[in-house]
Protein backbone atom coordinates (compact mmCIF):
# COMPACT_ATOMS: atom_id res chain seq x y z
CA UNK A 1 0.00 0.00 0.00
CA UNK A 2 1.34 3.62 -0.78
CA UNK A 3 -0.08 5.86 1.92
CA UNK A 4 -0.04 9.82 0.68
CA UNK A 5 0.41 11.44 4.43
CA UNK A 6 -0.29 15.08 4.28
CA UNK A 7 1.51 17.40 6.98
CA UNK A 8 4.06 14.69 7.08
CA UNK A 9 6.65 17.51 8.15
CA UNK A 10 4.95 17.71 11.37
CA UNK A 11 5.70 15.30 14.38
CA UNK A 12 2.72 13.01 14.06
CA UNK A 13 3.49 12.89 10.03
CA UNK A 14 7.22 12.13 10.47
CA UNK A 15 6.72 9.57 13.22
CA UNK A 16 4.22 7.78 11.18
CA UNK A 17 6.21 8.09 7.54
CA UNK A 18 9.08 6.08 9.71
CA UNK A 19 6.44 3.46 10.73
CA UNK A 20 5.10 3.05 7.09
CA UNK A 21 9.10 3.08 5.91
CA UNK A 22 9.89 0.31 8.38
CA UNK A 23 7.34 -1.74 7.33
CA UNK A 24 6.91 -4.65 4.71
CA UNK A 25 4.06 -3.95 3.00
CA UNK A 26 3.66 0.14 2.69
CA UNK A 27 5.40 2.86 1.49
CA UNK A 28 4.98 6.34 2.29
CA UNK A 29 4.77 9.45 -0.26
CA UNK A 30 5.46 12.52 2.39
CA UNK A 31 3.05 15.57 0.70
CA UNK A 32 5.19 18.77 2.82
CA UNK A 33 5.08 22.45 2.38
CA UNK A 34 8.77 23.08 1.09
CA UNK A 35 11.46 21.83 -0.81
CA UNK A 36 14.02 22.60 1.75
CA UNK A 37 11.91 19.30 4.10
CA UNK A 38 12.48 16.89 1.87
CA UNK A 39 16.06 15.93 2.57
CA UNK A 40 14.56 14.19 6.41
CA UNK A 41 11.72 11.93 3.96
CA UNK A 42 14.33 10.84 1.20
CA UNK A 43 16.77 9.53 3.92
CA UNK A 44 13.60 7.42 5.10
CA UNK A 45 13.38 6.25 1.11
CA UNK A 46 10.01 7.75 1.39
CA UNK A 47 8.69 10.05 -1.77
CA UNK A 48 7.86 13.46 -1.49
CA UNK A 49 5.33 15.72 -3.13
CA UNK A 50 6.17 19.02 -2.69
CA UNK A 51 1.78 21.17 -2.16
CA UNK A 52 0.83 23.85 -0.19
CA UNK A 53 -2.50 22.82 1.29
CA UNK A 54 -3.59 26.73 0.53
CA UNK A 55 -3.32 25.56 -3.49
CA UNK A 56 -6.01 24.05 -5.06
CA UNK A 57 -8.23 20.43 -5.11
CA UNK A 58 -5.86 19.59 -8.64
CA UNK A 59 -2.70 20.30 -7.39
CA UNK A 60 -3.49 18.03 -4.02
CA UNK A 61 -5.23 15.39 -6.34
CA UNK A 62 -1.63 15.35 -8.20
CA UNK A 63 0.10 14.63 -5.06
CA UNK A 64 -2.49 11.55 -4.09
CA UNK A 65 -2.06 10.14 -7.69
CA UNK A 66 -1.59 6.43 -7.96
CA UNK A 67 -1.77 5.99 -3.72
CA UNK A 68 -3.87 3.88 -1.98
CA UNK A 69 -4.98 5.99 1.17
CA UNK A 70 -4.51 9.45 2.15
CA UNK A 71 -3.80 10.40 5.79
CA UNK A 72 -4.53 14.07 6.33
CA UNK A 73 -2.21 15.16 10.02
CA UNK A 74 -1.62 18.66 8.91
CA UNK A 75 -2.79 21.34 11.05
CA UNK A 76 -2.13 24.97 11.03
CA UNK A 77 -0.38 24.97 14.87
CA UNK A 78 -1.16 27.25 17.77
CA UNK A 79 0.67 30.25 17.25
CA UNK A 80 -1.57 30.85 13.61
CA UNK A 81 -3.90 33.17 13.64
CA UNK A 82 -8.06 32.34 13.00
CA UNK A 83 -7.37 32.99 9.51
CA UNK A 84 -4.70 29.84 8.88
CA UNK A 85 -7.14 27.30 11.52
CA UNK A 86 -10.12 28.28 8.74
CA UNK A 87 -7.31 27.76 5.53
CA UNK A 88 -5.39 24.74 6.53
CA UNK A 89 -7.46 22.58 9.44
CA UNK A 90 -10.91 23.44 7.94
CA UNK A 91 -10.17 24.20 4.34
CA UNK A 92 -7.07 22.20 3.53
CA UNK A 93 -8.90 18.93 4.95
CA UNK A 94 -11.95 19.27 2.77
CA UNK A 95 -9.74 20.26 -0.17
CA UNK A 96 -7.70 17.05 0.66
CA UNK A 97 -10.87 14.93 0.43
CA UNK A 98 -12.19 16.30 -2.58
CA UNK A 99 -8.93 16.03 -4.16
CA UNK A 100 -8.97 11.71 -2.67
CA UNK A 101 -12.59 11.69 -4.54
CA UNK A 102 -10.84 13.21 -7.81
CA UNK A 103 -7.38 10.59 -7.50
CA UNK A 104 -10.04 7.74 -6.58
CA UNK A 105 -8.37 7.19 -3.31
CA UNK A 106 -10.84 5.46 -1.52
CA UNK A 107 -9.33 5.19 2.15
CA UNK A 108 -8.64 8.13 4.03
CA UNK A 109 -7.80 8.58 7.53
CA UNK A 110 -8.25 11.84 9.55
CA UNK A 111 -6.51 13.18 12.65
CA UNK A 112 -8.99 15.70 14.22
CA UNK A 113 -9.29 16.73 17.99
CA UNK A 114 -10.08 15.39 20.67
CA UNK A 115 -14.07 16.32 20.94
CA UNK A 116 -15.37 17.93 17.96
CA UNK A 117 -19.20 18.17 19.02
CA UNK A 118 -21.23 20.76 18.95
CA UNK A 119 -21.08 21.04 22.52
CA UNK A 120 -17.44 21.39 22.30
CA UNK A 121 -17.49 24.17 20.34
CA UNK A 122 -19.60 26.11 22.60
CA UNK A 123 -17.80 25.09 25.54
CA UNK A 124 -14.56 25.81 23.93
CA UNK A 125 -12.64 28.80 25.08
CA UNK A 126 -12.52 31.95 22.53
CA UNK A 127 -9.43 31.36 21.38
CA UNK A 128 -9.74 27.48 20.94
CA UNK A 129 -13.61 27.45 19.83
CA UNK A 130 -12.44 28.38 16.10
CA UNK A 131 -9.66 25.57 16.18
CA UNK A 132 -12.82 23.26 17.20
CA UNK A 133 -15.03 24.22 14.78
CA UNK A 134 -12.93 24.09 11.94
CA UNK A 135 -12.54 20.13 12.96
CA UNK A 136 -15.83 19.59 13.29
CA UNK A 137 -16.72 20.94 10.19
CA UNK A 138 -14.10 19.20 8.93
CA UNK A 139 -15.54 15.68 10.25
CA UNK A 140 -18.39 16.74 9.12
CA UNK A 141 -17.99 16.89 5.27
CA UNK A 142 -15.25 13.61 5.10
CA UNK A 143 -18.29 11.46 7.41
CA UNK A 144 -20.81 12.79 4.55
CA UNK A 145 -18.59 10.97 1.80
CA UNK A 146 -18.18 7.56 0.00
CA UNK A 147 -15.03 7.50 1.57
CA UNK A 148 -13.56 4.30 3.80
CA UNK A 149 -13.05 6.88 6.20
CA UNK A 150 -11.40 6.70 9.82
CA UNK A 151 -11.89 9.74 12.20
CA UNK A 152 -8.75 9.40 15.22
CA UNK A 153 -9.43 11.96 18.01
CA UNK A 154 -6.14 12.14 20.19
CA UNK A 155 -5.77 13.55 23.51
CA UNK A 156 -3.36 16.20 24.57
CA UNK A 157 -0.57 15.22 22.71
CA UNK A 158 2.94 15.39 24.40
CA UNK A 159 6.41 14.75 22.71
CA UNK A 160 7.19 11.80 25.49
CA UNK A 161 8.11 8.45 23.97
CA UNK A 162 5.56 6.48 22.84
CA UNK A 163 4.59 3.48 25.48
CA UNK A 164 2.43 1.31 23.03
CA UNK A 165 -0.21 1.36 25.30
CA UNK A 166 -3.25 3.38 24.75
CA UNK A 167 -7.21 3.32 25.73
CA UNK A 168 -9.36 3.75 22.32
CA UNK A 169 -13.12 3.74 22.51
CA UNK A 170 -16.09 5.81 21.02
CA UNK A 171 -16.04 7.92 24.35
CA UNK A 172 -12.93 8.02 26.95
CA UNK A 173 -11.81 10.29 30.03
CA UNK A 174 -9.32 12.98 28.69
CA UNK A 175 -6.28 12.26 29.15
CA UNK A 176 -2.57 13.22 27.01
CA UNK A 177 -0.91 10.54 24.44
CA UNK A 178 2.16 10.80 23.43
CA UNK A 179 2.59 11.95 19.63
CA UNK A 180 4.43 8.51 18.56
CA UNK A 181 1.63 6.65 20.22
CA UNK A 182 -0.85 8.29 17.62
CA UNK A 183 1.10 7.24 14.70
CA UNK A 184 1.13 3.95 15.45
CA UNK A 185 -2.53 3.88 16.42
CA UNK A 186 -2.98 5.50 12.53
CA UNK A 187 -0.46 3.08 11.07
CA UNK A 188 -2.26 0.36 12.82
CA UNK A 189 -5.72 1.43 11.66
CA UNK A 190 -4.56 1.57 8.21
CA UNK A 191 -4.41 -2.54 8.23
CA UNK A 192 -7.21 -2.79 10.37
CA UNK A 193 -10.47 -2.76 7.76
CA UNK A 194 -12.62 -2.85 11.18
CA UNK A 195 -11.82 0.53 12.15
CA UNK A 196 -13.42 1.94 8.38
CA UNK A 197 -16.61 4.09 9.01
CA UNK A 198 -15.56 4.96 12.46
CA UNK A 199 -14.35 7.62 14.80
CA UNK A 200 -13.14 7.23 17.59
CA UNK A 201 -10.64 9.37 20.54
CA UNK A 202 -7.70 7.57 21.54
CA UNK A 203 -5.48 8.37 25.59
CA UNK A 204 -2.43 6.58 27.06
CA UNK A 205 -3.86 3.42 28.51
CA UNK A 206 -3.53 0.08 29.52
CA UNK A 207 -3.77 -2.22 26.37
CA UNK A 208 -1.46 -3.22 23.92
CA UNK A 209 -1.74 -0.85 20.98
CA UNK A 210 -2.28 -3.11 18.24
CA UNK A 211 -5.22 -4.93 20.22
CA UNK A 212 -6.86 -1.75 21.06
CA UNK A 213 -6.97 -0.81 17.34
CA UNK A 214 -8.63 -4.28 16.63
CA UNK A 215 -11.35 -3.83 18.73
CA UNK A 216 -12.67 -0.72 17.41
Amino acid sequence: MKILVVGANGQIGKHLVGLIQDSENHTARAMIRKQEQASYFEQLGAETAVVDLEEGIEDIAKAADGVNAIVFTAGSGPHTGKDKTILIDLDGAVKTIEAAKLAKVKRFIMVSSFDTSREAIQAAPSAFAPYVAAKHYADEWLKATDLDYTIIHPGALTNEDGTGQVEVATEVERGEVPREDVAAVIFGSLDNNTTIGKEFQVVSGTSPLNEAVKSI
